[in-house]
């Protein structure tokens, strides 16, 4: 996998507005907000989709989320926020490396979605369930 801009930023190669730093995670503000406060959280496990994380690091992810959700909460004066992760350049990931979006939903500013509920047969729902529990069963 080539070098990603949150490679750089790792590697000191490129300079951020360092948030929050660790020895799993970095978190720093966006250069292109959406909103004021719109923060990104990577980890410094170098993989670029959730799923190919090791449990260590997603649950630095998992420990630190809440806190800088707090921050960034009151830093911009927010009331409301999205946080956004994408996997896979079909799902709008930009950058191939795992990173969160912390967006503060001011006003107008922040974070729009379109959402097209579906139906979930319960026929599927069942195929889906054991599909699903196998794999878990399988260590995921």
């Amino acid at each position: 996998m080539p070098d990603t801009i949150f490679d750089k930023i790792l590697d000191g190669e490129i300079p951020c507005h360092r948030v929050y730093e660790d020895e799993h995670v970095l978190a720093f503000l966006d250069i292109g907000p959406l909103s004021r406060g719109h923060t990104l959280v990577i980890p410094k496990e170098r993989v670029a989709r959730l799923h190919e994380l090791s449990d260590e690091a997603a649950a630095a992810l998992g420990r630190v989320l809440p806190r800088l959700c707090r921050a960034v909460l009151k830093a911009s004066g927010a009331t409301a926020y999205n946080v956004l992760q994408n996997n896979g350049k079909p799902a709008h990931q930009e950058v191939q490396h795992v990173h969160f979006h912390i967006i503060p939903k001011i006003n107008n500013d922040g974070l729009g979605i379109g959402w097209k509920p579906g139906e979930l047969r319960n026929d599927d729902a069942e195929s889906l369930l054991a599909a699903m529990h196998e794999a878990l069963e399988n260590g995921g």
